[in-house]
């Protein structure tokens, strides 16, 4: 019997290893249908596509998040495609694990060019056009475990843009203001807000230092595409920098504790910021700042003068400013003492050393110099 009962108890023990052996073999199946992904953008009806604004982010492509059901990083891949079958296939991007991705004009343009549209109206070829985007949701790093599932086809109209040979058309380039209630401007949407100042290398990287009202009972500022126009507006997701495109909602403020200066750097396609303390205490604060130049309407001899901030003695602006092709500074109090330019046109940063002249385009603009870095740009107005 004692044999017996041992035999019965071994075995018992066995199936128990067993078992537990079997529990740590266990892996989850990902479904490939558990929730269809879709984009959530709403497009223009058509978009407007020049090398001038290559750089230009022409949309940020959306979608809903995939859903595999598994405990594992769902990554997207962002598909573009000349013509709707997708047999030709090009990869913008892959491995994101975000659920938006810019794509800018210089993407959009290589795919209008395979898909045989043409600037050019002396040609046969068609200047409009639609091109097309899908995503490719996965999980899984082996090719033959992949489990992935496909959005539906984006359709992006474009239009191609002649650019006049020699002429003097201004740029598109895209701007942002900044609201809130430790700015100039508060909760007001038009009221000429500060704008940020575009880095002349990357449309998407813009800077400001300067002075925020910032105190414990603050909310803090946020940042407009348009002024008058709440959309869309960027602030954060978060820790993160989002939109109200990205978010389908209202992101929140940047927050801002204490009154001072500050030096505040975002990138709209990287999704980044950085806002730090700025010691403005050595900083010259001037009596009057001007443009004078070829390109403005005192030529070389007079200078036009800019209005100086009230709530930020290193901020400069002007309205409405009629300019010609020519060639335009900043400088103070009148004489060439401290003087600012640089050799990009719209937006740039002086450094107060025998700078080059600002190349101008004839147009109206909207001006801001900022003292404190010797950044400015020149916002065309309709």
């Amino acid at each position: 019997m004692k044999k017996i009962a041992f035999v019965i108890t071994s075995l018992v023990i066995s199936l128990g290893f067993y078992a537990c052996s079997n529990d740590d073999d266990f892996t989850f199946v990902a479904q490939s249908n558990t929730e269809e992904i879709s984009f959530e953008n709403t497009l223009l009806e058509s978009y407007q596509l020049s090398t001038a604004n290559a750089d230009n982010l022409a949309e940020r492509f959306i979608w809903n998040k995939a859903d595999f059901d598994v405990p594992t990083p769902v990554y997207y891949e962002v598909q573009a495609s000349s013509d709707e079958s997708f047999e030709a296939i090009t990869v913008l991007a892959s491995d994101l694990t975000e659920n938006n991705y810019g794509v800018t004009v210089a993407n959009m343009l290589s795919l209008a060019e395979d898909a045989g549209l043409d600037k050019d109206p002396d040609t046969e070829a068609p200047n409009t056009g639609t091109l097309y985007f899908r995503v490719r949701a996965y999980v899984g790093d082996d090719a033959a475990n992949v489990v992935e599932q496909l959005s539906d086809i984006l359709l992006f109209p474009v239009v191609l843009v002649q650019e006049e040979e020699g002429g003097s058309t201004v740029e598109i380039k895209p701007h942002l203001f900044m609201v809130g209630d430790v700015t100039e401007a508060g909760w007001d949407n038009n009221a000429n807000n500060t704008p940020l100042f575009r880095d002349s290398d990357n449309d998407n990287n813009f800077f400001f230092t300067g002075r925020f009202a910032g105190s414990a009972s603050t909310e803090g500022f946020k940042l407009l595409e348009v002024l008058g126009a709440w959309q869309p507006q960027w602030g954060l997701d978060g820790a993160n920098v989002s939109s109200s495109d990205i978010l389908g909602s209202d992101p929140s403020a940047f927050k801002v504790d204490e009154d001072g200066y500050y030096s505040f750097i975002i990138n709209t396609e990287e999704l980044t910021y950085t806002l730090e303390k700025y010691d403005a205490s050595a900083a010259a604060t001037y009596t009057n700042i001007g443009i004078i130049g070829d390109a403005s309407a005192g030529g070389w001899d007079t200078d036009t003068d800019l209005v100086q901030s009230t709530f930020d003695p290193h901020l400069w602006h002007a309205e409405g400013v009629e300019l010609v092709d020519g060639e335009m500074k900043f400088r103070a109090d009148h004489l060439w003492d401290n003087s600012w330019g640089a050799s990009t046109e719209l937006s740039g940063q002086g450094m107060n050393n025998n700078d080059p002249n600002i190349p101008v385009k004839a147009g109206t603009y909207n001006v801001w110099f900022n003292d404190l870095d010797g950044r400015y740009i020149l916002i065309p107005q309709e």
